[in-house]
């Protein structure tokens, strides 16, 4: 199949998490795969919420080559689309709907590389698919298939379709949100006396939040670590003591951080008023620009982009985060035809032309591997 006929099949499932599970969706991809010769399993981690996994080839010396990416997609949003965000229609060389950059297309695209040149894969070391459900709120599915003994198997290099328009990035940073609670007695709002407010703990909180200092040095591409207070809830009417706060906390990590050592240091620095608990806790994800296998990539990509490549990572967090780790710190790019821009936006597309340009850089970085 033609991979922008199937980007536009894909984004035609609503799969909006956690409304719409992914399991049509990704049986769609695995009837596809089977139909061309690969071996196939579904790993559901709640009902409804499917993984697949997908092989073909296999060798004793060298491990498979694994391209991964997700098939739910946030919410539409409250603003109006100008467009059907389900119909996949095709405007001016775009492809509009939800999840077109977010990123089906990247999966259309290595699913109909690697089928492309099925016979060659099987002969070698071949390639693991690994396409999940519940990424967009944390990972849920790659980390159910990480758990389970011996499911993922090896690789020895991961290719992230998450988007890039198509530029490979050598990681991204981690994120650790945190929900950040405070208690207090409630009391009549005419006599607070009698009360302890939870909001004015939380305020003195935030307030320490602003100055936290990592106390890390920068990272050479990703910068500083960052720390944002995103939400605060609090109180249930106004003529009463609030007995209850919360805080979002929005941190990003740079690779060399442990999320569980800044948990403990945040929660030893805002004092015993403020319990933490981590809601996603993902670890960043860094491959050395130097690494053999990336500088291949950057060698293809700056023939392919007719540009220089230069060394960038991504802002956002991916499967990587779990991925990376469970294939014992493998070299990982982060390479796909979605315009990041437009990931979660209103009126989300992708350029077709990106689509089908992908299908090429995963082809040959597919064939590469099985030949080296």
């Amino acid at each position: 199949m033609d991979a922008v006929e199937l980007t536009r099949q894909l984004v035609r499932f609503e799969t909006v998490n956690p409304v719409n599970p992914e399991q049509g969706c990704v049986e769609y991809v695995g009837r596809l795969l089977a139909k061309n010769g690969f071996d196939i399993s579904y790993h559901d981690f709640a009902p409804g919420r499917t993984n697949l996994i997908a092989r073909i080839g296999g060798s004793d010396d060298r491990p498979p080559l694994c391209f991964t990416g997700h098939l739910d997609t946030v919410p539409l949003g409250q603003k109006e689309w100008s467009m059907p965000p389900f119909a996949a229609e095709i405007s001016d060389g775009k492809i509009y709907g939800r999840g077109t950059s977010d990123m089906k297309s990247g999966v259309a695209a290595f699913v109909c590389a690697v089928i492309d040149i099925a016979a060659e894969l099987a002969d070698g070391p071949g390639v693991v698919l690994v396409i999940t459900a519940g990424e967009e709120t944390g990972c849920e599915g790659a980390a159910y298939l990480a758990g389970l003994d011996g499911v993922l198997g090896k690789a020895g290099a991961i290719i992230v379709a998450e988007p890039t328009s198509n530029y490979p990035y050598v990681g991204h940073k981690g994120a650790l949100w945190i929900k950040a609670l405070t208690e207090g007695v409630t009391a009549h709002g005419s006599m607070p006396e009698l009360g302890v407010n939870a909001i004015y703990k939380a305020s003195r909180a935030i307030t320490k939040l602003e100055d936290f200092d990592f106390n890390i040095a920068r990272h050479p591409v990703m910068g500083p670590p960052t720390l944002n207070v995103g939400t605060v809830d609090g109180g249930i009417n106004v003529n009463s003591v609030p007995n209850r706060a919360e805080i979002g906390i929005d941190i990003r990590t740079i690779p060399g951080q442990d999320n569980d050592a800044i948990l403990e240091h945040l929660s030893s620095y805002l004092g015993d008023d403020v319990t933490l608990a981590p809601v996603v806790n993902l670890e960043g994800v860094w491959t050395s620009p130097d690494d053999p296998w990336m500088q291949s990539v950057f060698t293809l990509m700056e023939t392919i982009l007719e540009q220089p490549i230069e060394n960038k990572t991504a802002a956002y967090f991916t499967d990587a985060s779990i991925l990376t780790r469970a294939f014992d710190f493998v070299p990982t790019v982060v390479l796909g035809p979605g315009e990041a821009a437009m990931a979660h936006q209103t009126d989300e597309f992708c350029h077709v032309s990106r689509i089908e340009q992908a299908v090429d850089i995963y082809r040959q970085l597919a064939a590469q591997w099985n030949k080296l």
